[in-house]
């Protein structure tokens, strides 16, 4: 199955170099000629963005909350498998839009009904894709969605690109995991730990 990474960002980069040549890839970008020669780079293929979705049975939105909720209302996404990396920030990166009560994924989710939408990548940084494999190997992506096999597909894609899955239920997980992306945004730069962390769940011996 093609997975189609729109959006060619720090998050975008660093996915796709992580899952070149690991999966059957496309990329695409508002700017068609960087997203051609990211591509180019990594190995793989690049299209406009309505072609890559079409091509497309994974379609990551590696973009910002508002711009994949505009791209979620795209009815070529009906029938597809979309992942939602975003949380919604506030324009000064204070705090989320919303949270807890509803989710960027849950409104992403409405806004393509016919998509089956599945929350991952929110809780980690940029950065930590540029760091070696065995270094992320043990380091959680949170997975949430409401399609067993969506979800057992885009856990595929967190084991491909050098991370482990922490299933996290349904979509509206995302109400928990959206905050908790947050806090990991607070603490990696309003109080100084950078941008080599991650949040995980640690299992205490009784």
């Amino acid at each position: 199955m093609k997975t189609a990474i729109i959006g060619i960002g720090n998050m975008g980069k660093g996915l796709a170099a992580r899952l070149a040549g690991k999966t059957d890839l496309v990329i695409a970008g508002r700017n068609d000629t960087a997203a051609c020669s990211l591509a180019e780079s990594l190995g793989v293929e690049s299209a406009p963005i309505t072609e890559a979705i079409a091509a497309a049975g994974i379609v990551v939105l590696a973009v910002p909350y508002a711009s994949a909720l505009e791209i979620a209302a795209l009815p070529s996404l009906a029938g597809k498998i979309v992942v939602d990396i975003s949380n919604p920030l506030k324009p000064d990166f204070s705090g989320l839009l919303f949270g807890h009560e509803t989710s960027a994924a849950e409104k992403i989710q409405k806004a393509a009904a016919g998509a089956k939408v599945v929350k991952a990548f929110n809780t980690i940084f940029a950065e930590l894709f540029n760091t070696p494999r065995d270094a992320t190997a043990k380091v959680p992506v949170f997975v949430a969605g409401n399609d067993d096999d969506a979800v057992e597909k885009v856990s595929r894609l967190v084991v491909d690109s050098g991370f482990a899955v922490e299933k996290s239920g349904g979509l509206d997980a995302a109400t928990l995991l959206e905050p908790l992306g947050m806090l990991n945004i607070r603490l990696g730069y309003g109080l100084g730990r950078g941008t080599a962390i991650a949040p995980a769940w640690v299992n205490i011996a009784a």
